[in-house]
């Protein structure tokens, strides 16, 4: 028999329950991704799937989806509930809402499904998937007006029944409406699946225990979540650091102040830039996302993934801010801003747990946008890829070469189904030798993709950072290079991340690396040599900065 709390709740039985809660969002990433038709989500798995309580505490999170993602699903719920009475929401229903000022969401191509789960004839849950809907090109980022048709929650389905005028007014807004009505059916399997799977979950343990279990595994990753904060010292930690964008004509200084007491942590991010007149602001529910994350790495990177991580961390950041920005601001490029601020967390806290952060990795989510007309079927086309880069250098290990870092986590789109889908050609995929930082152990190295367009007019659209500012390295590691765009002779300049391509031209994509960590000096022969033998490094780095002899 299991040891029972003096609650009366078994251990045992709350670690199955979140198990299974756990297998059923993990089920509905796998439905969503399986069902999709546009390559952004069925190959590179820009999704993500939650459940929530009924009062819209998130009870677990897909593992495999971009934690940022969760900033468009923890204000769902109660946007929702803000809109629509308790006894206007019935089984059946279906809620889609993306607007970061009004639907609870981060950016508008996060388009989020939500559905509400009834046991026994009583709301218990929601089911919540968000996809992201790679058609809006071709758009300015001066205001939120520009970015694309903001949805506040509205009802997709009623009943089990289609909105079909809500329905149509989304799609007549979109370029590739016939991706994004694919795409929604599978976004609707997605929740339709986790209703069934956790109502069977329901009928087998009741609902009121199912609902007391869920309530005890957030208590329980609360409890642990605190003890892993106390053993970080206590005190206060900062930092600063450079953020740099194509929109942006100066780099901005952001900074943050981490308090540490007992068993809660404070970041405090009031001393930030005015928001920007640009698509890099972050509204709060970017920010948090991106703060739990952060945390979660430094504390407990195995802890569940649900609202009890939450409430020991508290977030102070002034509102108009570029990391809490209000309405109209434009939030497209939020993830860029994210990426920083992780940055900024990793960087305060590397004096007080140096063995569990990376050097800085190559701090951006390099978007790239093409889109225009394919003559070859007379529709238009949008081709979104985020690409990777360098990853930080570690205590023991050298950093990754040529991955997502972070708040994404999306994966890289085949070259065989980027020049099947799209008239554009891959003419190089390759890491770019000598751009991780150096050190004992050596940052990640960034990528160099070039692309050729086969179509007049296409739109060329680059978001990134770190053009301006390198990634530091750590504890005397050096900094990765950073990031830059080359364009093919000829080809009309590059202004603000954006340019328009002609048939023939290239646009190379070069991002950034990552810092390294430790000194130089102390790094193993056998790895330089090994680095040396792979192209890693070049003969030149290996002689002035590892002082070999070749």
């Amino acid at each position: 028999m299991s040891e029972r709390s003096a609650a009366g709740i078994d251990p045992i039985l709350v670690e199955v329950i979140g198990a299974a809660l756990a297998s059923i969002v993990e089920e509905m990433g796998e439905t969503l991704v399986r069902a999709a038709f546009s390559s952004n989500i069925k190959e590179r798995r820009d999704c993500t799937a939650g459940l929530f309580d009924a009062a819209g505490h998130m009870s677990a999170q897909a593992e495999q989806a971009s934690p940022v993602h969760l900033g468009s699903l923890i204000g769902v719920v109660s946007a929702v509930l803000d809109r629509y009475p308790l006894d206007a929401i019935h089984e059946g229903d279906t809620f889609i809402s993306n607007d970061p000022y009004s639907g609870g969401g981060s950016h508008l191509p996060d388009m989020v499904l939500v559905s509400p789960i009834f046991v026994d004839g009583e709301l218990t849950a929601w089911a919540a998937n968000l996809a992201h809907h790679a058609d809006f090109g071709d758009r300015g980022h001066a205001h939120i007006f520009q970015e694309g048709l903001r949805i506040p929650p509205v009802k997709l389905i009623s009943r089990g029944e289609t909105n079909e005028d809500i329905f149509q007014l989304v799609l007549t807004n979109c370029q590739v409406p016939h991706e994004r009505r694919a795409d929604f059916r599978a976004q609707l399997a997605a929740n339709r699946l986790a209703v069934t799977r956790y109502v069977e979950l329901a009928g087998r343990y009741g609902r009121q225990r199912l609902m007391d279990m869920t309530a005890a595994l957030l208590d329980y990753t609360e409890r642990r979540t605190r003890a892993a904060i106390e053993s970080i010292p206590d005190g206060e930690y900062t930092f600063t650091d450079r953020f740099d964008c194509p929109e942006l004509d100066e780099e901005l200084e952001l900074k943050i102040r981490v308090a540490v007491s007992g068993s809660e942590v404070t970041l405090d991010l009031r001393d930030n830039p005015a928001q920007v007149r640009a698509s890099v602001n972050m509204v709060w529910t970017a920010l948090y996302a991106t703060v739990y994350y952060a945390i979660k790495t430094l504390v407990d990177p195995d802890v569940p993934s649900n609202a009890g991580l939450h409430r020991p961390i508290t977030i102070q950041a002034t509102e108009g801010t570029i990391v809490n920005c209000v309405a109209p601001a434009a939030v497209n490029g939020r993830t860029e801003t994210c990426q920083r601020v992780v940055d900024l967390i990793h960087g305060a806290l590397a004096p007080a747990v140096a063995e569990r952060v990376t050097a800085a990795s190559n701090g951006a989510n390099t978007g790239v946008h093409f889109s225009g007309r394919d003559t070859s079927t007379g529709n238009y086309f949008v081709y979104l890829e985020t690409i990777g880069g360098g990853s930080g250098a570690r205590a023991t290990k050298d950093g990754m070469d040529g991955v997502q870092v972070h708040v994404t986590n999306t994966s890289n789109l085949p070259v065989e189904s980027l020049e099947t889908e799209y008239p554009l050609v891959i003419e190089a995929y390759e890491l770019v030798q000598d751009s991780g930082g150096a050190g004992q152990w050596r940052g990640g190295m960034g990528i160099r993709r070039t692309v050729r367009v086969e179509e007049q007019d296409v739109q060329f659209w680059l978001d990134t950072s770190r053009q301006k500012s390198a990634p530091w390295g750590l504890f005397g590691g050096g900094p990765g290079t950073p990031a830059r765009v080359e364009l093919s002779e000829g080809a009309r300049p590059v202004e603000h991340g954006h340019t328009i391509l002609q048939p023939g031209d290239r646009a190379s994509i070069i991002t950034a690396g990552a810092g390294g960590y430790g000194p130089p000096e102390q790094r193993p022969r056998e790895l330089v040599e090994q680095d040396l033998a792979d192209e890693v490094i070049s003969a030149e780095t290996a002689r002035t900065v590892y002082q070999l002899d070749v």
